[in-house]
């Protein structure tokens, strides 16, 4: 056995890599020792206003991504829904089929019942879509004398365009403010063509609305000029009360890329057309 001597005797090569590692291990210890490796404190914190104030623009931008994922519906008529339609309304496949196929005897669906009915659509699915469900006016007010049973007096019918501010306050929820902008907004826009125009006036509610319905109605006797859509310039479409500049600029765009418009329905393509007021833009126009 050799003595334990000889696991001590290094040649001269071995020696100095030995004080070499010796040296290296020194300067790291110094280097450490005298550096100042902790995070520098003076680096300023984030304030709770801060923190706070950015955590509300995360929550703006979180907002705005969730309104621009968020499907909108506007105001249709259930006779009409196409596949595509009614798939984004949430319809099923065959759901979207009773109706086509219901559609195609030529019958007509008039009311959100008839929908359910001939569809199958669950009564969640109906509640979520039925609020804008939108059907011409004959069938709602159709609609509203089957469901009223009760004779009601026969009221005095006036001229909605001749009744003056007094004669509007006489109707119950009508106060002298609402009384003076119906008064105003008809001057605004030459008289009004139809009572659905009344749902223009800021403030003035849907049951105030049918209250007057039942005491003012438009003149039928008269004979409102109506603009043709297909040979209008632009200030001939400026002039409807719902149709700015841009706007008109934008229909006969479309009217000259598609040859002319063939119905009222396709304005509804046009991004930036109104289609909730559809109804009153088509008394100022003609296809023809």
């Amino acid at each position: 056995m050799k003595p334990i001597k000889s696991h001590f005797v290094f040649s001269r090569s071995q020696q100095n890599g030995i004080f070499l590692l010796l040296c290296i291990i020194i300067i790291l210890q110094g280097v450490y020792y005298f550096l100042n490796f902790r995070p520098d404190d003076s680096t300023e914190e984030l304030t709770t206003e801060e923190i706070q104030d950015f955590q509300a623009q995360i929550d703006s931008l979180k907002q705005l991504q969730a309104d621009a994922n968020e499907v909108k519906f506007f105001p249709f008529n259930p006779n009409y829904i196409t596949d595509f339609k009614g798939y984004t309304l949430g319809m099923s496949i065959a759901e979207i089929d009773r109706l086509h196929r219901f559609r195609n005897k030529d019958k007509w669906i008039n009311s959100a019942e008839d929908f359910q009915k001939v569809t199958g659509v669950s009564d969640s699915l109906l509640a979520l879509i039925s609020p804008y469900f939108k059907f011409p006016d004959w069938v709602v007010d159709a609609q509203k004398q089957k469901n009223n049973t009760k004779v009601l007096p026969v009221i005095p019918i006036s001229d909605l365009n001749e009744a003056d501010v007094n004669e509007l306050q006489k109707v119950s929820g009508v106060g002298e403010v609402l009384a003076n902008r119906i008064v105003n907004y008809r001057t605004k826009i030459g008289g009004f063509r139809s009572e659905i125009q009344l749902k223009d006036i800021y403030g003035l509610n849907y049951e105030t609305r049918e209250k007057l319905q039942k005491q003012f109605r438009v003149s039928r006797n008269v004979n409102f000029n109506l603009i043709n859509i297909n040979k209008a310039k632009v200030l001939d479409l400026v002039s409807v009360p719902y149709i700015k500049y841009e706007l008109a600029r934008e229909i006969i765009d479309y009217r000259q890329l598609h040859e002319g418009i063939k119905s009222f329905a396709e304005l509804s393509k046009i991004e930036s057309f109104p289609s909730d007021k559809i109804d009153r833009i088509q008394l100022y126009l003609s296809l023809n």
